[in-house]
C-alpha cells in the first residue's frame, strides 16, 4: 500500500511539476503563473521531486517481494 501512496503522490507532483514549468515559460496560459519565471524554476524542482517519490516506490515494490 504504501508503495501506491508513494507512485501516485510522485506521478501527481512530477505532473504539476511539468505543467508548471510550461506556465513559468509562458507555453500555457490562462493563470497567474503564465509568463512569471519563478515557476519555470519551481516546476522542474516539483517534477524531480516526483520523479524521486516514484523510485522510492519502485524500490518499496522491489524489496517487498
Amino acid at each position: 500500500m504504501k508503495q501506491v501512496l508513494l507512485a501516485v503522490a510522485g506521478v501527481v507532483a512530477a505532473l504539476a511539476g511539468i505543467v508548471w514549468t510550461l506556465q513559468g515559460l509562458g507555453y500555457v496560459g490562462g493563470s497567474f503563473m503564465s509568463g512569471v519565471t519563478v515557476w519555470a524554476v519551481i516546476g522542474p524542482v516539483v517534477a524531480l521531486a516526483g520523479l524521486v517519490l516514484i523510485v522510492m516506490a519502485a524500490r518499496v515494490h522491489r524489496r517487498a517481494r
